[in-house]
């Protein structure tokens, strides 16, 4: 009995990715960063390469690229990093926002509760 959710083809997983669970640049992805394909797939190309930069044509998430592959994220992030190492895709990255001043925060959390 399958679970849902579950791949029941690991090992396809593991060819795709040469056998690598994570590289040194997939740290660097976060589910929101938008990819650009920076060219057209070429022959040659393993075919989710190829798909992932025929599908970032217009600035993509990483996490609609693994919804759209129904590949998991992590092995998303392996795909991007290559292709990142070959100058064929860009990413751009989250801001992230500045936190705001906890003394604030204390302030409107009285404010709140005096309500």
């Amino acid at each position: 009995m399958s679970r849902p959710g579950r791949d029941d083809a690991p090992d396809r997983l593991y060819t795709l990715t040469g056998g690598r669970s994570r590289s040194d640049a997939s740290d660097r992805w976060d589910v929101v960063t938008l990819v650009v394909a920076e060219c057209d797939p070429v022959s040659g190309l393993q075919s989710e390469h190829a798909a992932i930069l025929r599908m970032c044509r217009q600035p993509t998430a990483v996490v609609e690229i693994a919804a759209e592959l129904g590949l998991p994220v992590s092995i998303i992030k392996i795909l991007l990093s290559d292709l990142l190492a070959a100058g064929r895709v860009s990413a751009r990255h989250p801001r992230t926002a500045a936190l705001p001043d906890p003394d604030f925060l204390e302030q409107v959390l009285v404010g709140l509760r005096n309500l």
